[in-house]
C-alpha cells in the first residue's frame, strides 16, 4: 500500500507498507540521498513473510516527499565547524528533524512503538529517535552506520570521492555514471548491471540532487551522540559490512560499543550496501533479533 502521510503543516511523507497492519511494526530508514526504494520491493516482502507490517519511506528533501526547495546551506562551512568542534552555521534541518519526521509517520499509521531500522544516514536517524523518542522504539537495528564521531568509521578517500562526485544530470549519463559507487559496495557482489538497474530506477522515479547538500548538513550538524548512545536502554542490533569503506567498520564497533547490551555483526563480503545474495542471512537475524524484543 503506497501513500502520502501529512505529519505536519509543511512536510508530507511518501510512504509505503507491507504485510498486516496487525503485526509488530518494522520501521525502514533509509541513507543519505536514497530513497525507499532502495529497500528493495523483495527485500520488504521477506520481513513481511515472518510476520512484521513494514513501512518504507522517503526522507525529506528526497524521492516523492516534501522537497526544501531553493533552502540554501553552507555545506561545506558546517563540515568545517563540526570537525573543528566550532560553533555550528545555520542549517536548514538536522537528524532531530528528519528523526521527528519518522515519528509523525508513526503517528499519521497510529502505531505507538515500532522495531526501527536503519542504514547509513538512515541508521544515525534511528539512533536520534532513539534517543528523543525512546517510547516510540521497540528495538533498534544500526546497520553500516556510526556514532557522529568523526574518528571512528572514516571513509577510505576513493569512497568520499565517489560519495560525492557529482552526476551527470540526463538520464544516460546518470546510469553511467553510477558504477563508481562501487568504490564502497561489497567486492564479491558489485556489478555494473545492478548499478545502471538501480540509477535508472532512481532516476525515472525522482532525480533530485539538490538535496543531498541540506541532508549531508544535517548529518554534520547533529554532531556526536556519544554520551546520548551511553545512556540508550532499548535492545539493540549494530550490523556492518567487513568491505565498507565508506564508513568503515569501526563506526559500528563503537557504535555497539556505547550502547549498552548492544549485539555486533560483522558481515562478511557487505560493503556500504545490501546486495541481493546477503537478504536471506540478513532477514533471519534481524527477525531473530525483532522476536525477542
Amino acid at each position: 500500500y503506497m501513500s502520502r502521510a501529512r505529519i505536519s503543516p509543511t512536510i508530507e511523507l511518501e510512504y509505503e507498507t507491507f504485510g498486516d497492519s496487525k503485526n509488530p511494526a518494522l520501521l525502514l530508514i533509509m541513507g543519505y540521498t536514497a530513497q525507499m526504494v532502495a529497500w528493495e520491493e523483495e527485500f520488504c516482502q521477506m520481513f513481511a513473510a515472518q510476520n512484521l507490517f513494514v513501512i518504507r519511506f522517503d526522507n525529506r528533501d528526497c524521492g516523492l516527499s516534501t522537497k526544501f526547495d531553493g533552502v540554501e546551506v553552507d555545506v561545506n562551512a558546517v563540515i568545517a565547524a563540526a570537525l573543528m568542534e566550532d560553533p555550528i552555521p545555520p542549517v536548514p534541518y538536522t537528524l532531530s528533524h528528519m528523526a521527528g519526521d519518522a515519528v509523525g509517520l508513526l503517528d499519521f499509521l497510529k502505531i505507538e512503538r515500532a522495531h526501527v531500522l536503519g542504514a547509513s544516514m538512515g541508521g544515525m536517524i534511528a539512533q536520534v529517535m532513539t534517543i528523543e523518542h525512546p517510547t516510540r522504539v521497540r528495538s533498534l537495528t544500526s546497520v553500516m552506520s556510526m556514532s557522529g564521531e568523526p574518528e571512528y568509521g572514516q571513509s577510505a578517500p576513493e569512497a568520499m570521492n565517489a560519495l560525492l562526485s557529482v552526476p551527470p544530470s540526463d538520464r544516460d549519463g546518470f546510469i553511467s555514471h553510477s558504477p563508481i559507487y562501487q568504490a564502497f559496495h561489497s567486492k564479491k557482489y558489485r556489478s555494473d548491471a545492478n548499478s545502471k538497474r538501480a540509477a535508472a530506477r532512481d532516476f525515472d522515479r525522482c532525480f533530485y540532487p539538490q538535496g543531498a547538500p541540506r541532508q549531508l548538513a544535517a548529518i554534520y550538524a547533529t554532531g556526536r551522540r556519544t554520551e546520548q548512545l551511553r545512556a540508550v536502554k532499548t535492545p539493540t542490533l549494530v550490523i556492518h559490512g567487513k568491505d565498507d569503506t565508506l564508513i568503515t567498520p569501526s563506526g559500528g564497533e563503537r557504535t555497539a560499543e556505547l550502547i549498552p547490551n548492544a549485539k555486533f555483526v560483522l558481515v562478511d563480503d557487505m560493503g556500504h550496501d545490501l546486495p541481493q545474495p546477503l537478504w536471506g542471512n540478513f532477514v533471519a537475524l534481524v527477525a531473530e533479533f525483532v522476536s525477542k524484543n
